[in-house]
């Protein structure tokens, strides 16, 4: 009860104020391609290239930086695969080799403009009963595929369905450099008559999503995997799902998935209102395993021909997401560039500052190192690559810049550009100083290098007094300064250690690099008193 009370004190306190916008945030949509509903609305290739980059060019000023794009849409793929052949939405014709590689592109795109790119993949509706994909999975595995009205659908409870959606997550982790594999449909389809217990019913889709993880995590243990639940997991206590919920009806066990390390996110599909929305977001919040949960938010209701929807209602949706730092991903992406009744103008407002998506935490991965020699010449902030101790072999660059020496990158309204993948970048010699990090594929950021330009007029440059292992001279403490320890703490505010004040300072055991000193009195009071360099 008392959760709910602040909760609806959280809902009464955003709908007229904007939540502020967080480091760490995903912001998604799903791209459709199926019958090219969101793309391709043209079969030919230059057309189609171009309406593609027209998109994601949206995308990007709305601060979105994650992009779902249909990748097996109905047994059948927008890519060249050796398993199953093309779908129409590229050439017309279902089965026509296309002449270039959408998904490809679409992976080309959005790492240029520092977004994720997750290949979304339906799996167990393959499309109508006569229609290509569908007939030719029934033509190799005649007994796995179950019609249902004038569809077909893959056996959840054969083994062979598990093994050989898994096939196609490989291939696709294999031959691309996705960010991650979103599953759609990981479910039973709701006129699937069960006859198993649900128990064992959520047992077979389990299996599904144990095979499909351990293909993905062997070929690229950084790729995520994540999929799209049902927006009400099962009847809380005061709100019942109204019969449809992901874990009884469909077997969809989504939130053990995240304890049990076979997720590495999800986002349930929430195109509900209110009482039907705000509850079981909260729910999905607390049993989120640390790791991001998404509500997928049904904009297309924005639509009069869809729904009644208002944008009030989805804008009450996103703050409340925002401060149960949730996130929020839309359905769908034409909807949204098509800034129905406003939506794509209030998420650029919404979405002031750049955002990162959340570390993959749980996986342990060490930190990169820092980059180095980090420089800014006629505009053109530049510095030496860092090397990654991880398993993943690319690095990325996020750059903050700030009126204040070191610049804070806890802060979200200075990180200015994410997911950099050159070592250098055009910048502004704006007064400020300039700060980057080196990021893994797990989303992890090494410390800071820091570059001091600016001191301005309500800063003082700070003095950095430089050793090469030897002993530091500490300011004396007079009698003002109340001082009884003194703390070293890396640019970023980590603190390293924790010594006596003396009149020397120790630097044994701290690595090569940029310290800043506080002094610790006895009633907790701390002050900055300096900064040092060791460079042995």
């Amino acid at each position: 009860m008392k959760k709910f009370i602040c909760f609806l004190i959280l809902v009464c306190a955003f709908i007229a104020v904007q939540a502020q916008s967080p480091k760490y945030e995903v912001r998604a949509v799903w791209l459709t391609t199926i019958g090219g509903i969101d793309w391709p609305h043209s079969y030919q290739s230059e057309a189609q290239k171009r309406e593609l980059t027209q998109i994601l060019d949206q995308l990007q000023k709305a601060g979105i930086n994650t992009v779902l794009v249909q990748t097996r849409v109905r047994g059948t793929t927008i890519y060249p695969s050796a398993i199953e052949p093309w779908d129409g939405c590229i050439t017309g014709t279902p089965g026509r080799k296309a002449s270039y590689d959408p998904l490809q592109l679409c992976i080309d795109e959005c790492h240029k403009r520092g977004m994720e790119c997750h290949a979304w993949v339906v799996t167990i509706p393959v499309g109508k009963w006569n229609k290509l994909g569908c007939k030719q999975l029934r033509q190799k595995f005649p007994k796995l595929i179950k019609k249902i009205g004038d569809d077909g659908y893959m056996d959840p409870e054969q083994g062979q369905t598990g093994d050989y959606i898994a096939s196609i997550c490989k291939e696709i982790v294999t031959n691309y450099d996705v960010d991650g594999i979103h599953l759609d449909y990981i479910r039973y389809p709701e006129t699937w008559k069960i006859k198993v217990s649900r128990p064992q019913g959520r047992e077979y889709i389990t299996s599904i999503v144990r095979k499909i993880n351990k293909a993905v995590k062997t070929e690229k243990p950084w790729v995520k995997l994540t999929c799209s639940p049902i927006g009400k997991y099962d009847d809380l206590r005061r709100y019942r799902a109204g019969g449809w919920n992901a874990r009884t009806t469909v077997c969809q066990d989504a939130q053990a998935w995240l304890r049990d390390g076979l997720m590495d996110g999800l986002f349930p599909m929430m195109y509900f209102q209110g009482n039907n929305f705000f509850p079981f977001a909260i729910d999905w919040q607390e049993q989120s395993a640390g790791r991001p949960v998404v509500p997928g938010l049904g904009i297309y209701f924005l639509d009069p021909r869809e729904g009644k929807w208002t944008l009030d209602q989805v804008v009450r949706q996103m703050n409340v997401s925002r401060q149960l730092g949730m996130g929020h991903c839309f359905f769908r992406s034409k909807f949204f560039t098509d800034n129905v009744k406003g939506i794509y103008d209030f998420t650029v407002r919404f979405n002031q500052t750049p955002a990162l998506v959340p570390p993959m935490t749980w996986t342990g991965q060490p930190a990169p190192t820092e980059p180095s020699q980090l420089a800014l010449h006629h505009n053109t902030l530049s510095w030496q690559a860092s090397t990654d101790k991880s398993d993943a072999p690319h690095i990325y660059y996020n750059i903050y810049a700030s009126e204040d020496f070191p610049v804070d990158i806890t802060k979200a309204e200075n990180l200015v550009a994410a997911r950099i993948t050159k070592t250098s970048l055009l910048v502004p010699n704006n007064g400020k100083n300039y700060a980057v990090t080196a990021m893994n594929r797990y989303g992890i950021e090494s410390t800071p290098a820091q570059l001091l330009l600016n001191v301005g007029k309500r800063y003082a440059a700070p003095t950095i007094s430089k050793t090469d292992g030897r002993p530091i001279d500490l300011p004396e403490k007079g009698t003002i300064l109340d001082a009884e320890f003194v703390i070293v703490e890396t640019l970023d505010g980590r603190q390293v250690a924790l010594r006596p004040y003396s009149a020397f300072l120790s630097v044994d055991g701290l690595p090569n690099g940029i310290y800043q000193l506080r002094s610790l009195g006895k009633k907790g009071r701390n002050h900055r008193i300096g900064f040092f360099s060791i460079k042995r």
